[in-house]
């Protein structure tokens, strides 16, 4: 919704400080990738300047490499990147240059953490063709997802684009495996597909409608399992795999990081998730009267906040939100650099970067009044940007 509008899905906010590109680019680098292409296109300025500040420790000297690809219409000078396939085709030079024997293409906009050199290992331990990361679900919930039928090795036998009725895995048929975007090749193999499917006039150029399903149904396809190479701390109890693709889901995937024991811990220091960070104070909590004390309850609060005379509850604050005496936050996640005015109480919300909470609004107690006002989500979650700010003081 409106958190994409200036801003690609992969740099939107997430988890106090970092984005959510940086989940899967943490994974490589954790998992010993030393050399990274990022495509981009639409409203990838706030990406491309996020990568160029948080990601630009590789160094050539050492065989490292990070290249920020954006459509940048080589190929022809009409064609942005017609689908995700394409968007590697587009770049097999820049590829090709630095000789990769086997490539991993990676979706930018997934939370979770994971070693692909399992995954590498098995992908040249089968002879694959291609192989494909998949999570389980419960059978009846993968209807909206791509799914792999396999059989007992594992091999891919069909691929099935958002069936209504789900094949179950052999070894557990009340779960399916449904496919997270993530694929190894061979390289020089990839490119042959690649320049196979461009030259297909009626391909969508995509990885998951296209270049997947013809090899499964004309090469080796074979699944690899998430909870295999998942990296979980001992506080972690499941494979923790997330797309925050509505407000709901991202609002939940941030409050979740309040629980005692998350499902998602990021405290974990051998699987460090990198960022770019600035460089801020620390978190202040000041005022400590009656109905004026600052405080935090069951809340992550990034570096450069201020609590003055406020409680925060079961919340999540980017760095620099400034949040002002007698104010209430309640189910917040609150994007950098806001400013929450006094006597504000604000219960279940998304507020986006750099808002100005004007004194004494209310958001969370009157459904009707918050759906005329904000974008309210069929579960109660307000979205609050300025522009919604403004027409309320226009």
């Amino acid at each position: 919704m409106e958190l994409t509008d200036i801003r690609a899905k992969p740099a939107v906010y997430f988890g106090g400080k970092t984005r959510i590109i940086d989940f899967a680019l943490s994974n490589a680098l954790n998992s010993g990738i030393r050399r990274f292409g990022v495509a981009t296109q639409y409203k990838a300025h706030s990406l491309i300047r996020h990568l160029q500040r948080g990601w630009n420790f590789l160094r050539p000297e050492r065989n490292e490499s990070f290249d920020i690809l954006p459509a940048s219409q080589r190929i022809s000078e009409t064609q942005w990147y017609s689908g995700t396939a394409d968007a590697v085709y587009q770049n097999i030079d820049i590829i090709a240059s630095y000789a990769p024997e086997h490539i991993i293409v990676l979706a930018g906009d997934h939370i979770y953490k994971m070693d692909y050199e399992k995954m590498l290992q098995q992908h040249v331990d089968a002879k694959a063709d291609v192989t494909v990361g998949c999570i389980e679900v419960p059978r009846m919930e993968a209807t909206g997802f791509g799914v792999m039928h396999i059989d007992a090795s594992d091999r891919i036998i069909s691929f099935l684009e958002k069936p209504a009725n789900p094949p179950g895995m052999p070894d557990k048929p009340d779960m399916a495996l449904a496919s997270m975007g993530i694929y190894v090749f061979e390289t020089s193999f990839l490119f042959e597909q690649l320049r196979r499917d461009a030259a297909d006039t009626n391909s969508a150029h995509d990885f998951g409608k296209d270049i997947i399903p013809y090899l499964v149904k004309h090469g080796h396809a074979i699944a690899h399992r998430f909870p295999e190479s998942c990296v979980r701390s001992p506080s972690e109890k499941e494979a923790y795999w997330r797309d925050a693709g509505t407000i709901d889901a991202y609002w939940e995937a941030n409050i979740d990081l309040t629980d005692f024991v998350p499902a998602l811990d990021l405290y974990d220091h051998d699987w460090p998730i990198w960022t770019y960070s600035e460089i801020v104070p620390p978190a202040k909590f000041i005022h400590d009267e009656e109905d004026r004390r600052g405080q935090a309850i069951s809340s992550l609060v990034s570096g450069g906040c201020i609590i003055s005379g406020a409680c925060v509850r079961r919340s999540l604050l980017f760095t620099g939100v400034r949040v002002n005496s007698y104010s209430n936050l309640e189910g917040a996640v609150v994007q950098p650099y806001c400013d929450i005015g006094r006597h504000a109480h604000l219960r279940n919300v998304v507020i986006d970067r750099g808002v100005r909470i004007p004194e004494k609004l209310v958001v969370g107690e009157d459904p009707d009044l918050d759906a005329r006002r904000f974008r309210r989500s069929d579960r109660g979650i307000c979205l609050i940007t300025q522009p919604m700010i403004d027409r309320l003081q226009g």
